[in-house]
């Protein structure tokens, strides 16, 4: 059966004086995963409102299979509803077919075969059993079994009402019920989220086995690496939006020659440019009026002068033709990844040499209820993740090295050592102050101005000088951020620090954790990351709140 695509073409949309999407158009064959990035309010969510049709383009048109289905925030069911209310509704479209079938068979069975209408009651009936094979009609209420169970549902009784669930298990419920109807095509926005290693690997395998278009937004990697067929840059670009085949590893790869080949096209203009310069320089120079013959042109100087002359004439003219143009149509400098700027690697001991005792060791510390440590030591080269589930006490443990939370046992710090510390939750003391503002004062203005806070790509620059209290909760901690890039202190710790970042400026912050100054402990759930990661891992047990053995 041939399944509709999901079409965007030239759509536009402005949110009161910014324009959020504009001309974009896109098309969601069946069988395509297209993945929407690019950094923060450039778009995704609006996108995929717009090809739901829950929100309307201000000029283009949006095309859509009839059975579309869209991973809401929050579920259309009132608190009073139970968790069997949305799976009868998620499987009605099963049951609908199902009992059109057997009221098709019947009538089959009673209907002469040479009547005139036969042929076609006997092709409506293909027609309604090759759409119930598709759509798997027959296993539907096994699938639910078994996708309640792949998202951490399957221990729920049906009969519990919806207000009693949390906003991570209603979500999750959310995604059951899309993924038992099977539609057409499939929006996604950040479906991973509230979503552990085990429930985000069960969605990968689902998501794979849809026959229809899913067009998703995520700033998960893993999930975009496993089950994308195409990616969508949204990012601004002279042409528009990117697209890119294959998923997030090819979209890497293509990104880092599209690097290459920026860099090598600038250094070669650079190069010309110089080149013109000198040449336009020295043969002007050659060509001053002044100039007399030198000792070896007075014979047949008068003769061949004139032409001479003309010639380097012309010579200047086209260097400074050829200059005019370049420096009109050259490319920019490739901006800077962002990277730590620190003045030291490591902190020294008094003599100058890098410092071999721990930056901060933790011996039978405790936080009742919270987190158990039998023994930690942070060495001044460290690079330490920290991972666990929800609860098991990785924010505490940041927060006891940071030394902002009093703890139970033995907690030995290195004198005068620096710390930092990248908080989930990101408060600024003054909020009437703008990000520039924040930012020169918590620096001092030298080091804001040898470490610009717009060059480090982590705001728009719009967002440069609004009040940090109307920065939005991503865009505060972009701001703490930066201030730790930007003058890193001895002991980084860092409290899922990819949250509310673009895939690009993940990337971009993981490669600099392998150079940054200082001992560096890091706390997250991305799985990207922590497939990737290179130094020591502990991970942290729910149960008992204390560290595993390193990895």
């Amino acid at each position: 059966m041939s399944r509709p695509a999901l079409l965007a073409h030239d759509v536009v949309r402005t949110l009161g004086t910014e324009r959020i999407l504009d001309g974009v158009s896109l098309t969601a064959s069946p069988g395509h995963r297209i993945g929407l990035i690019g950094e923060n309010g450039v778009g995704k969510s609006t996108l995929l409102r717009l090809l739901a049709g829950v929100d309307q383009p201000d000029a283009g048109t949006v095309t859509r299979p009839a059975d579309l289905g869209f991973l809401h925030q929050e579920l259309p069911f009132d608190g009073a509803s139970t968790i069997a209310d949305v799976l009868d509704e998620a499987l009605r479209e099963a049951r609908d077919d199902l009992a059109e079938l057997e009221r098709l068979t019947e009538r089959l069975a009673h209907f002469p075969q040479d009547s005139p209408g036969y042929a076609e009651l006997l092709d409506t009936y293909g027609r309604r059993l090759e759409e119930a094979q598709e759509r798997e009609v027959w296993d539907a209420d096994r699938r639910a079994a078994i996708v309640l169970d792949g998202l951490g549902l399957g221990a729920f009784r049906h009969d519990r009402e919806l207000g009693s669930l949390s906003g991570g298990q209603r979500g999750r419920l959310a995604l059951a019920a899309l993924l038992v109807r099977r539609p057409s095509a499939l929006l996604l926005d950040e479906p991973t989220n509230h979503l552990d290693d085990s429930a985000a690997a069960f969605l990968e395998e689902q998501v794979r086995g849809l026959p229809g278009a899913v067009v998703m937004a995520s700033h998960d990697r893993a999930f975009l690496d496993a089950v994308c067929t195409d990616l969508i840059d949204l990012d601004p670009a002279v042409d528009g939006p990117v697209r890119y085949g294959g998923d997030y590893s090819a979209y890497l790869a293509e990104k880092r020659a599209e690097r290459e080949r920026w860099e090598r096209r600038y250094a070669e203009e650079q190069e010309e440019l110089a080149a013109l310069r000198r040449s336009a320089g020295v043969t002007a120079h050659r060509v001053a009026p002044d100039r007399g013959p030198r000792d070896n042109e007075k014979m047949g100087y008068g003769h061949r002068g004139g032409r001479v002359q003309s010639q380097i004439s012309r010579r200047v003219r086209n260097a400074t033709r050829r200059l005019d143009g370049l420096e009109r149509s050259r490319v920019g400098r490739p901006p800077q990844p962002l990277r730590f700027h620190g003045t030291a690697l490591a902190v020294t001991a008094p003599g100058g040499e890098p410092a071999k005792d721990a930056l901060v060791s933790l011996r039978e510390v405790r936080v009742p209820g919270r987190l158990t440590v039998a023994h930690l030591d942070v060495p001044v080269t460290e690079r330490l993740l920290v991972t666990g589930g929800n609860g098991a006490g990785k924010s505490t443990l940041l927060s006891v090295l940071a030394g902002r939370l009093a703890a139970e046992g033995d907690v030995r710090r290195r004198p005068g050592l620096t710390v930092g510390l990248l908080a989930q939750d990101t408060v600024f003391a003054r909020p009437d102050r703008t990000g520039r503002e924040t930012y020169a004062h918590a620096l001092g203005a030298e080091r804001a101005e040898a470490v610009p806070l717009g060059s480090l790509g982590l705001l728009h620059e719009a967002d440069l000088d609004k009040p940090v209290g109307r920065l939005s909760v991503g865009q505060r901690r972009r701001l703490a951020l930066a201030l730790l890039v930007a003058r890193p202190p001895e002991l980084l710790l860092l409290d899922e620090p990819t949250n509310h970042l673009s895939p690009r400026l993940c990337d971009e912050l993981e490669a600099a954790l392998g150079t940054g100054p200082g001992a560096i402990v890091l706390a997250s759930h991305d799985r990207w990351l922590r497939r990737r990661w290179q130094g020591r891992e502990i991970r942290l047990h729910l149960s008992r709140g204390h560290t595993g053995e390193p990895c």
